[in-house]
């Protein structure tokens, strides 16, 4: 079933990238070449499966790497960097990503009663990987199958991407997939929380704002927000910070001084102290190298 998976997504993506596809939330990647540098994201809840390659993928100072015989998931927005370790020309890394919509993760979980047995729980890290077993791969195949049949897509990959999660959710680290769309659960106030850091980065901090916010204390959210981010929110909002400015220097080709202003920083000698700690260069280097990337002349 990895081979036949393999090599539908070697044949689907002829070019180099992520691929977006006729099935909702489901994109498909291929990358030929190891990645010298991570690619640093804001990852979405997800459900990361690799048919060839491996890839490593870092939450603050914890490293996860997973290959064609596991799968990651993501369930919280986390900021996390990733690097491909293992692709070739010859052997491309191939993969697929099924984002998670949280409305149908609460629906199944709440019809397969999990929330009774989740407030016993204390939270966990919002990213996990698990064994890729054939019950999983075998709806995952059906779903990628369907790519050659779009007039199936509408009434058939509903009910597939259900039975995944169904499968995930039933998995030994399902509940910490569940835990994120379960009204009250820590997690899903962690979530929220997340959500707030996510929409005003830029604003100053203040925890008792967002514990209020959340309703939870402030020792509590910040226990828990570390055992789901790895990081408190302090730090969590210092890597979005970082990750926009990065973002609007490249895209929008504004100097290192305007982006830090707009993503919330009054001292740009913090903002280049920080962002070079962060990714390992300066601003104005840093940019010039991923632009040299992008146009296929990397820098010695």
């Amino acid at each position: 079933m990895r081979a036949e998976l393999a090599a539908m997504i070697d044949r689907i993506t002829v070019a180099e990238g992520v691929h977006a596809t006729a099935i909702p939330r489901l994109t498909l990647a291929r990358v030929s070449h190891m990645q010298q540098h991570p690619v640093h994201a804001v990852h979405e809840p997800a459900f990361c499966v690799l048919a060839q390659g491996s890839k490593r993928v870092l939450l603050s100072d914890e490293v996860y790497v997973y290959d064609s015989s596991q799968y990651l998931v993501v369930a919280q927005n986390l900021p996390v960097s990733s690097q491909v370790v293992d692709a070739s020309p010859e052997a491309p890394f191939l993969g697929l990503r099924l984002s998670f919509d949280v409305k149908d993760i609460a629906a199944l979980a709440l019809d397969l009663r999990l929330g009774e047995t989740l407030p016993k729980r204390a939270s966990q890290r919002g990213i996990f990987t698990g064994e890729l077993s054939g019950t999983l791969l075998d709806p995952l195949l059906r779903l990628t199958r369907l790519l050659d049949a779009p007039e199936d897509v509408p009434a058939l990959a509903p009910l597939i991407i259900r039975e995944i999660l169904y499968r995930l959710l039933r998995s030994p680290d399902g509940w910490r997939l569940a835990q994120m769309a379960v009204v009250d659960s820590h997690s899903q106030r962690i979530a929220q929380a997340i959500g707030v850091l996510s929409r005003r980065f830029q604003e100053p901090l203040r925890v008792e704002e967002l514990a209020d916010e959340v309703h939870m204390s402030v020792s509590s959210l910040h226990q828990h927000f570390k055992a789901v981010t790895a990081m408190s929110p302090l730090q969590f909002q210092k890597q979005l910070r970082l990750q926009e400015s990065r973002r609007i220097m490249i895209s929008e080709h504004v100097d290192a001084a305007t982006a830090g202003h707009r993503v919330g920083y009054e001292s740009q000698s913090q903002f280049n102290r920080e962002y070079s700690r962060f990714f390992g260069l300066p601003p104005a280097r840093d940019v010039k190298r991923l632009r040299e990337l992008q146009l296929g002349r990397t820098s010695p």
